[in-house]
């Protein structure tokens, strides 16, 4: 039986809830992220919105479980937690690690003719299908932290804090595992309308590569480019915001 409370769990994190939004956006962190940091997306959206925040294993509050180092399992994992909740219209966002694992989800939910998104936005993270080769997470700490201040996310202010940066190393290294060694068939496809953010400098994402998400949907496609790098909506909320806000008003 689904659930149609609006409370959190272990995986499903509402930072303001809300018992009767007509839409949802399920947030998906990219790797070493946690749920924490789409509060502010929830603040922005709430209480118009049910919006969920996914709290991977491995990470704050659930650092003592083992990390879920495949993307695969990890996708089954949350679409099972999805599937426990009552059906409404709803988008899907993920930022680098959490774009695959958004698409992934949505592909799964597809399959099983329910609870399937009405679009994906896909921020920060080339199309599933391309390649390259990346071994960040056979790095020792010194190399995983070197990538961090490339990318320049938001587990950059960490680097001064040794307590928190050992909790956060286990979870980087183990989500640079799962996205690392993950493969999508060049023809897995959905039906959902993708829409692609990415940061005009990004260093892990060509505009080429951005546009390879188009092959992955058979529905409506939009690639928009924004200044800065990998983490370029860290700078750019309100455009991301804006783009969120077009999709949940087409749901």
């Amino acid at each position: 039986m689904n659930s149609t409370d609006n409370s959190t769990t272990l995986w499903l994190r509402r930072f303001h809830p809300t018992a009767d939004s007509p839409v949802r956006l399920v947030c998906f962190p990219h790797a070493g992220g946690s749920a924490g940091f789409y509060r502010p997306v929830s603040t922005r959206f709430s209480p118009d919105v049910d919006v969920i925040a996914l709290q991977y294993p491995g990470r704050q509050d659930r650092r003592h479980e083992p990390c879920v180092e495949d993307i695969g399992t990890l996708a089954d994992r949350i679409t099972y937690e999805l599937l426990a909740l009552d059906e409404r219209p709803t988008v899907f966002f993920g930022h680098s690690m959490g774009a695959v694992l958004a698409f992934e989800t949505a592909w799964r939910l597809e399959l099983k003719g329910t609870h399937e998104p009405t679009a994906v936005i896909a921020s920060g993270r080339r199309g599933p299908s391309t390649t390259r080769t990346e071994t960040v997470h056979r790095l020792g700490d010194d190399g995983i932290l070197a990538e961090i201040r490339l990318l320049d996310g938001t587990q950059a202010q960490l680097l001064g804090d040794d307590e928190i940066l050992r909790m956060a190393l286990p979870a980087l290294r183990g989500d640079y595992h799962a996205i690392e060694t993950y493969g999508c068939p060049p023809d897995r496809q959905v039906r959902c309308p993708i829409t692609v953010l990415t940061g005009d400098a990004d260093p892990r994402t060509s505009l080429a590569e951005a546009e390879a998400w188009q092959t992955h949907t058979s529905g409506p496609f939009r690639l928009r480019v924004l200044p800065g790098g990998h983490f370029f909506l860290t700078g750019q909320q309100e455009a991301v915001n804006d783009e969120i806000a077009r999709a949940l008003e087409r749901a």
